[in-house]
């Protein structure tokens, strides 16, 4: 495999360095907020995946008698259910495949190349910039998240262009980094989540076995 040198300065160093400037500018407590949802708001993704499992599971365990709230009727409980368990598995794969983009460039981290001041310590050289891994993960499980239920996404969808642009604010990536994770983590949501659906009929046969509170309540 071929290693390419790739020079992101040259592509939008230039709003780089207009955004983490601005950054400079702004108060401490802003910069703290947004340090900390760079560094733990993958873990809001992982909240909003335990609530689309447990939501298939009160559906699946025969709670006809509640009203579906708005977006969940559009699949059937089995069907909800796969694609709940799918979720998580499908941000895996968005990493992997997003990490398979990143092996094939070596791009340094702008903080290395521009030497700007940054919020946030600069990555060491050889941690590679392009594509993001956040904007990956997050955009993966945000579009997966929608596909799955819309009230979900409406809140996964913001936060994954939040956590994008603090990747950004913080100096940790180029605009372009983000761009291109957010990209790829969206496709790969895109592509696979469609096949999840298959797997219901799987489910319909664990709900008849010990392993039934996986998949559904009482």
């Amino acid at each position: 495999m071929t290693d390419l040198a790739f020079g992101g300065a040259s592509i939008d160093g230039g709003l780089y360095t207009s955004v983490t400037g601005f950054a400079q500018q702004m108060p401490h407590f802003l910069n703290s907020l947004v340090a900390y949802w760079t560094d733990l708001g993958l873990g809001v993704f992982a909240l909003l995946m335990l609530a689309a499992w447990w939501r298939a599971r009160q559906r699946l365990g025969g709670s006809s008698r509640r009203r579906l709230g708005r977006g969940e009727g559009r699949h059937t409980p089995p069907v909800t259910m796969a694609m709940a368990l799918a979720v998580p598995v499908i941000v895996v794969l968005a990493y992997v495949a997003n990490d398979v983009v990143k092996s094939f460039f070596h791009e340094q981290r702008p903080c290395q190349t521009l030497h700007v001041i940054t919020v946030e310590p600069c990555p060491g050289l050889g941690d590679w910039s392009f594509p993001s891994n956040h904007s990956a993960i997050a955009a993966s499980a945000a579009i997966a998240l929608l596909l799955l239920d819309r009230r979900l996404g409406a809140i996964a969808v913001p936060a994954a262009l939040l956590m994008g642009a603090s990747r950004v604010w913080v100096g940790a990536h180029y605009p372009h980094d983000v761009l291109v994770g957010l990209v790829v983590g969206s496709l790969v949501a895109a592509v696979l989540m469609p096949f999840a659906r298959r797997a219901a009929p799987l489910v319909e046969r664990v709900r008849d076995t010990p392993l039934r509170p996986l998949v559904a309540a009482r």
